[in-house]
């Protein structure tokens, strides 16, 4: 054990010493930093008010453009060409054009501007005209739009899990997310750190560092020092992201004095009430800046900060460290066995794609089938299985899983890291000291029996 340790130590201390880890662990947070403020600062500096002139023919239009925080009208008088020359010797954002027309076939309408007219601009206008035109129908044909709008029907779902331990609010959106991001994290660190073990192998073995250092260790206990000392690097450099990206997160905000890009869960509460008052918005454009949409904004951001609360937080991170540790340690063995089975990198493909199939079947799947039916039988399979558990419970956990299909799961899974480690210092035994041959997978097989 005590060589295990030092091995372990080696391996550490030599990756964490790297430029190229001190480098990436510094500039990761800080490109993070950017990607999350760089859209609001942006957003911030573009964000200007549009002045739109407006030639209404019809007359139907009167009064009913108002102005609203980011955007005025100016109402002309005249002909076309008098406002087109008007527009021209201002900075004003657009022309539009409202032509006389009949009700039951609203044409002509034209939206000029000096350069191109963006879609938001485009969009929004053509919302309020539309708006509008419904609103001239309604009264023509006698029926008040205030009283349809009563009539309308919003129905909104509270889904609440029933357990032995009461009643919980569910969010499958933000339950999702939750599982989602754990696993994308897992599969990633997976193949980054995988494959370094498997580089690093291959680069001792050519170098025949590793035959003075068999000479004082076993094999064995040369690749779990190996596979233990860079999932301690991978643990140590996804704990210092998430510590220095929020700190530089939180620099980068109070420099330019913006907020970060919103996360999830407030951009799904501002789609909800986006889509539940976009109607009442367009046709009272003041309504966009009244204090009720606001508290309703809040309400809606509320509620998802209490789903957000009501995940079990404590689970889904014991399951991750879990997860994280004991899919690397089964792929890391792997990965070692084939570093040890060649020379140069070029030859690891044939050996990796049976590998890397598992781990992207279990990613992909994970979205297509485990996400809409979490408890359903190809979920339970596929988070049973060692080579796809991984990926597949972390994506269940936040939905709720029986205590006995988690301790099950685990369970396989170090059953699984032990025997594929077992397999791999078979091949890594022989494999380390063989040079300048080609093996195929008969190869290897012998060598799972071979008596060194």
């Amino acid at each position: 054990m005590h060589k295990i340790w030092l091995i372990i130590q080696r391996e550490y201390l030599t990756r964490v010493r790297k430029k190229s880890f001190i480098i990436m662990t510094l500039l990761t947070p800080l490109l993070l930093a950017a990607f999350m403020i760089l859209p609001s600062l942006l957003i911030t500096m573009s964000d200007e008010a549009e002045t739109v002139m407006v030639l209404d023919e019809s007359g139907l239009f009167e009064g009913k453009l108002q102005d609203k925080k980011d955007v005025k009208f100016i109402p002309l008088a005249g002909s076309l060409d008098q406002a087109k020359m008007l527009y021209q010797e201002t900075d004003n954002t657009a022309l539009l054009y409202i032509p006389e027309m009949d009700l039951s076939n609203p044409e002509g309408f034209v939206v000029y501007g000096k350069k191109n007219i963006s879609i938001q601009t485009q969009v929004r206008l053509e919302n309020m005209l539309e708006k509008e035109i419904e609103n001239q129908r309604y009264l023509a044909s006698g029926l008040d739009r205030e009283t349809l709008d009563k009539i309308k029907a919003n129905v909104s779902l509270t889904a609440i899990n029933l357990s032995d331990q009461g009643e919980k609010d569910n969010n499958a959106i933000i339950t999702s997310v939750a599982g989602v991001a754990g696993a994308v994290i897992i599969y990633f660190f997976i193949f980054l750190y995988g494959v370094q073990i498997m580089r690093g192998v291959i680069e001792e073995k050519t170098s025949r560092i590793v035959e003075v250092m068999i000479s004082s260790v076993k094999p064995f206990q040369l690749m779990m020092g190996k596979i233990v000392g860079i999932a301690a690097v991978g643990l140590t450099q996804f704990l210092l992201w998430v510590i220095l990206s929020f700190m530089a997160v939180t620099a980068v905000s109070a420099a330019f004095g913006v907020d970060a890009a919103p996360s999830p869960a407030a951009q799904y509460a501002a789609g909800q009430v986006a889509a539940q008052g976009e109607e009442t918005a367009l046709k009272d454009p003041a309504s966009m800046e009244n204090p009720e949409g606001q508290d309703e904004f809040a309400s809606t951001f509320n509620d998802i900060k209490t789903s957000f609360a009501n995940l079990p937080v404590a689970l889904i991170f014991f399951s991750f460290l879990f997860y994280f540790l004991g899919g690397y340690l089964l792929y890391g063995s792997l990965f070692g066995a084939i570093g040890a089975a060649v020379d140069n990198e070029t030859d690891t493909q044939q050996f990796m794609m049976p590998i890397t199939i598992p781990l992207a079947i279990a990613f992909i799947m994970s979205y297509s089938i485990v996400l809409k039916n979490p408890d359903g039988p190809v979920a339970f399979w596929m988070s049973m299985i060692p080579l796809t558990s991984p990926i597949v419970m972390m994506v269940r956990v936040p939905f709720g899983v029986p205590t006995w299909e988690l301790l099950l799961s685990m369970g396989l899974l170090v059953a699984g890291f032990v025997f594929t480690t077992w397999i791999a210092s078979r091949i890594y035994r022989v494999g380390i000291l063989m040079y300048g041959k080609k093996v195929n997978y008969k190869e290897l097989s012998k060598w799972l029996f071979y008596r060194v």
